[in-house]
């Protein structure tokens, strides 16, 4: 007995249509055999019938001066093989038959009035003294178009039946014997199907309850082999995704333990007090840059939060790309003058670029994106940022340096969240991630290409907004006109973030 489940109802299924199926042949092919059957004895009959009607009329002149009855003549010129033949007059009484026995009554059966009306006249059913299923056939006798006489040939259909029943009886067996083969064949289609569901579900009940090194084993095709390749692939990635949380933690808690070291050393030392002002002042400075650290990672982990929640709202306006470039680049010229990294814009184009967006996020995008090129770049180097209009009239920033780049291994990584290359440069690993997720509700897109040991380009590119006003555009898009500079001297921070190796 098969478990409730979709092995059941497989089998169940197929059995159904093929017994359905089997069923209707079943019923044509009996219908149609036994119309063979008939249809074969009514024509060799009807033929016979319609040779003695043709030859009546000459019979008659031939034998009526012989023998004024002549209906044992007729009998034996008319009569037919494994047939009865009865000569009939125009009341249905039996005037002669082949068979001994006459009936007493005359024949009211459906085909003798047939023969009355001038057609062959045809009757299937039982005889009445004997009950035995025969079929009748009757055709006119006429002299000059009068019906003198019904040529009434009868004939047994007891051995057609019998064998038409045995044919019968070899088809249902046929069609059972099939009907048990598909039933076996769909039971082991049945198993195919479930056995490899219950496997799967087996491993999957071990992966909700936490055991992610479990895996799917087995060589399964179609569907059921991409669902299972599909469920290891999942338990693959929530394994990286917590060594990459837990990594993140670690990394996240020696990025905060950093600055609140030097906050809580400074504010003690301070507080003891007996430093003279340029010690304070030097105290009071690390305090502030400290500070300022962990609001920028703090702001960081906030900002990637709100996406993930699909929180994060966009203060839409005209943003001149040029401009908030600019603001960029001054953004990091301390830390790059530090490594003696010379920061060129280059247009390659002639008209003012201005896109629609939010002039914080993109700036917070573009300081990410110039910091991390600073940071992976050697000294006395140099960073290119070039603005341009692709083809397609969207525009578009590229961030070219010369740094140590990505190898192919990671480059694909470098975007995913809490993902770093070298754990010892700090960060949070979301730097990137955040950008891109900001990017993407900007319409734009974020490519990054790389070459180890050559250097790494990233391309952002925006959809130029339609219809802009040069003078409508801002450099952002901060309350009262402020400058994206001024509400953005906390996010420059970011240069604390460790997201591209």
């Amino acid at each position: 007995m098969i478990k409730k489940g979709i092995g059941r109802q497989i089998v169940l299924h197929y059995f159904i249509v093929v017994f359905v199926t089997l069923f209707m042949v079943e019923i044509i092919f009996t219908v149609a055999i036994r119309s063979y059957y008939y249809d074969t004895i009514y024509n060799h009959m009807a033929n016979h019938s319609k040779w003695a009607s043709d030859f009546f009329q000459q019979f008659v002149r031939l034998n009526s001066e012989r023998d004024p009855d002549y209906f044992t003549e007729m009998l034996r010129t008319f009569e037919l093989d494994n047939t009865e033949l009865m000569i009939l007059d125009r009341n249905g009484e039996v005037k002669a038959s082949t068979n001994a026995f006459q009936a007493d009554k005359a024949i009211q059966t459906g085909d003798v009035p047939q023969a009355l009306a001038g057609s062959v006249g045809k009757w299937i059913g039982r005889q009445p003294s004997t009950g035995e299923a025969v079929m009748a056939v009757s055709r006119p006798l006429q002299i000059q178009g009068q019906t003198q006489y019904i040529a009434r040939f009868v004939t047994s259909l007891e051995r057609v039946n019998s064998k038409l029943l045995n044919l019968t009886f070899l088809s249902i067996g046929v069609a059972a014997a099939v009907l048990a083969i598909v039933t076996l064949f769909s039971i082991g289609l049945a198993n195919s199907i479930v056995k490899p569901i219950n496997n799967i579900r087996d491993v999957s009940a071990q992966m909700a309850r936490g055991k992610f090194d479990a895996r799917i084993r087995g060589n399964y095709k179609y569907e059921l082999g991409e669902l299972a390749a599909t469920l290891n692939y999942m338990a693959e990635e929530i394994v990286r995704s917590n060594q990459i949380k837990d990594e993140f933690i670690s990394s996240i808690s020696h990025e905060l333990r950093t600055p609140l070291t030097g906050i809580k050393g400074w504010s003690e030392t301070l507080t003891s007090g007996g430093f003279d002002p340029e010690e304070t002042k030097l105290g009071m400075g690390i305090i502030a840059k400290e500070t300022n650290r962990l609001i920028g990672l703090v702001e960081e982990i906030l900002d990637f939060s709100k996406l993930q929640q699909n929180e994060m709202k966009l203060v839409i306006g005209h943003v001149n790309l040029k401009e908030l470039i600019q603001e960029t680049m001054l953004n990091v010229w301390a830390k790059a003058e530090q490594k003696q990294i010379q920061l060129k814009l280059e247009e390659r184009t002639d008209r003012t670029v201005i896109v629609s967006g939010d002039g914080n996020r993109l700036k917070q995008v573009f300081l990410n994106i110039v910091d991390n090129a600073i940071k992976f770049s050697h000294e006395q180097s140099w960073i290119h940022l070039v603005i341009s209009v692709k083809e397609d009239g969207r525009a578009m920033v590229e961030v070219v340096d010369t740094g140590i780049g990505i190898s192919e291994e990671y480059l694909h990584k470098v975007k995913d969240r809490f993902f770093q290359v070298n754990h010892q440069g700090g960060g949070t690993g979301l730097g990137l991630a955040i950008s891109q997720q900001i990017v993407e509700l900007h319409h734009g897109v974020m490519e990054i290409h790389s070459e180890l040991g050559v250097g790494t380009t990233v391309a952002v590119t925006l959809p130029v907004a339609e219809d802009a006003e040069a003078s409508d555009v801002t450099a952002s898009a901060g309350p009262e006109g402020e400058s994206s500079a001024d509400g953005e001297a906390g996010r420059s921070l970011a240069a604390e973030n460790d997201d591209q190796a």
